[in-house]
This record gives structure tokens, sequence and C-alpha cells, in this order.
């Protein structure tokens, strides 16, 4: 068995890696910190010049046509870098038109992949305890959408959306058009600097194409939550690399503290957690692009990243003392990324509660049970 990556998606990790490290300086940080940026401007231009922004957009609609492999060694270089770009959100959003979307819709995808329209996406209904709280009622030969959606990334930036609402008892997503006056923005910014905005819609009137089949949340949920995972997986590994260079540095009683059998045992466990995010999510995205099902794997990933994020994060504060927590030294960014990237990821409980749900239902766990040799038995 074989696995490395192909040349080409090494080649695509390396030119990502370039652009986000060169870019994403401790300094610019530091400045985009301080300023009233919605987003990296500059470096969302670098991506759309060098195609990053349409890797996963079908080739029919002008992107690459790749996979999510491909697009996780984009993410990964990304979090390495806390590059706030709206990568994974615009790209999925268009994605997920091409493949389900009518006709008249795919436009948007298309727009998309050439740097024309910028779309975002919300997937947290599913995983908040408020649930989803948009409803689409059948109305005038369409539906109408009534409700809120709390903290858009980017709603005031894009041009169009990906959110969810039930109707008729089911979670669908809807593509709905921001500028609409029937959408009332309150706009907000997270803690590790993406700009948001919480969403108050009535009597919103959308066509009976803007509501996509049910099969496209269940096609675009597990790749929302690989994409979510290589962001904390790059932010986790620069977290541990970044805290290595500061323990080994830093002496206490004539020791650098990196000799203490407590920092060591908290470091080696950082890293367990690590390859056991990044372990996970190969598997998923393997399954992903051999299209296999992967509703287990996709949770046990949303799960173990909730937990090596919070797990790293705290260690690496815990080790850096109160140096960790000042806000001219680095390391605070890379908490607020791991911490946000947890409760996009709906935490660590509800991700175990529903894989529990779904284990309670299902009695076949495993990548046996997709080989043709065992259906045969």
């Amino acid at each position: 068995m074989d696995f490395e990556f192909t040349e080409d998606q090494v080649a695509i990790s390396e030119m990502a890696g370039s652009v986000f490290a060169d870019y994403c300086t401790d300094d610019r940080l530091r400045q985009f910190d301080t300023s009233e940026q919605a987003f990296m401007e500059p470096l969302w231009q670098l991506c759309v010049e060098t195609g990053l922004q349409a890797l996963a957009i079908p080739e029919a609609q002008g992107g690459s046509g790749l996979g999510m492999t491909e697009l996780m060694r984009v993410l990964e270089a990304q979090g390495r870098a806390l590059g706030q770009v709206p990568l994974w959100r615009h790209q999925l959003a268009a994605a997920t038109l091409a493949q389900f979307a009518d006709p008249s819709l795919k436009a948007w995808a298309v727009d998309a992949a050439a740097g024309r329209a910028m779309l975002s996406l919300d997937l947290s209904g599913l995983n908040n305890a408020q649930g989803i709280e948009l409803h689409a009622v059948a109305a005038g030969g369409g539906w109408r959408v009534d409700g809120r959606v709390a903290a858009l990334a980017l709603a005031e930036q894009s041009q169009a959306a990906l959110l969810l609402v039930t109707a008729e008892g089911q979670p669908r997503l809807a593509l709905v058009e921001l500028a609409n006056k029937a959408i009332e923005h309150v706009p907000g910014r997270m803690t590790h600097g993406e700009a948001i905005a919480d969403l108050r819609i009535a009597a919103l009137q959308i066509t009976p194409e803007q509501l996509l089949p049910a099969s496209a949340l269940s096609w675009l949920e597990p790749r929302a939550i690989a994409s979510l995972a290589a962001l904390q997986l790059g932010v986790s590994t620069v977290q541990i690399r970044r805290t290595v260079e500061y323990v080994t540095e830093r002496r206490q009683f004539e020791r650098s503290i990196g000799s203490f059998q407590a920092v060591q045992m908290s470091m080696a466990n950082a890293h367990i957690a690590l390859e056991a995010l990044r372990s996970c999510l190969w598997q998923l995205c393997y399954r992903l692009d051999a299209g296999l099902p992967a509703p287990s794997e996709a949770l046990a990933t949303a799960w173990q990243a909730c937990e090596a994020g919070h797990l790293i994060g705290h260690n690496a504060q815990h080790v850096h003392g109160g140096i960790g927590v000042d806000l001219t030294y680095p390391m605070h960014r890379f908490l607020y990324w791991s911490r946000a990237l947890g409760c996009a990821l709906g935490g660590s409980a509800a991700s175990l509660e529903r894989l529990g749900d779904w284990l309670s239902h299902n009695d076949k766990l495993g990548w046996k049970y997709d080989l043709a040799e065992h259906q045969a038995l």
C-alpha cells in the first residue's frame, strides 16, 4: 500500500505553503489584528491568481476539479499561517451548487471559480443547541423563508450563501442572495478576527430551484468537517512547533524548561493528539475522494479535531506561562483559531453524541465492510 502523496499533490501543497508563509508573517498578522479589514484581501487576490480558491470546483464550471485530499493540503497550509481568507466555504459552496443546483443557478459556481463572486455557507444549525432557526414554507409557487442565522462568516462581503433551512420537517440547503432587502445584517467579529454577521430574515421569497435537494446536505457536511479539521491540523502543528522552540530556549533553574519531565510529557501528549487527528483526516479524505460513504468517519474526525485542538491549545498556553496570553506575542492567535474551529465543528460533546446516535443504528463500522470480498461472504 502506498500512503505517499502524488507529485501534483505535493506541488499544490508546496505552492500553498509558500503563498501563505510569505504573506502571513507575525508583523502582518499583528497589523491585521488592529485593522478594520474583514479578511486579508491581498492574500485572497493571491489565492485567486494561483487558483487556490477553485481547487474543488468542477472543471465544467471553470475550477480545477480536484478532490478533498488536495484541498486538505491547502487548508493545512492556511491553518499553519493563520491566513484569514474564505477558501473552504467559498469553493465548497460553489462545488455543491455545481453538483446539485438547477442549471440556472450554476452560474454562481462559474463566477466563484473566476473570482467574480464570493460565496459563504453555514451549517451550524446541525450542532448548536437552538438547531436550525431558518424555516421555509411553501408559498407563491416557491418558498417563504423566515428566521435567523447566527454568525455567518463574511456575510457582508459575500454575494450569496448556502444556508440551512427546515422545509417540510427536513433540513435542506437554500441558496440565498445576501443583498436581498428581506435580510437584516448585524455585523460583528469573531475573536480570531473573522468578520461575521447575524442575519435576521423576514418573508424572504426564494424560487423552488434555490432550495437544493436533501442529498446536497449529506454531500456537503462531511467535506465541511474535513475542511475545518484540516485547518485545525495546520493550526495545531505550528502551536506544537513554536512551543517546542520556546521550551528549548526558555531557561529556569539554570535548565531549559524543555528538559523538565512534566513539560516533555505535556508535549508528547500534544504530539500524539496531532497524529491521531492527521490519521482520521486522511482516512476521511480518502473515502470522500473514493466515493465511499463516510458519515461515521466524518463525525469521528470532528470529535478528534475538537479534542486535539483543545488539548494542544491548552498545553501550549500552559507551558508558555504568562507570555502566552500577551497580545504582543504571537501564541494567543493560535489559541483563538483552535477554539473558533472547535466551535465551528460543533464541539466534541455534540460530535460524540451524533456519533453515538449513528452507532446505535449501524452495526457495521470500519473500512473492511466496503471491500468486495466481505460483501461476498
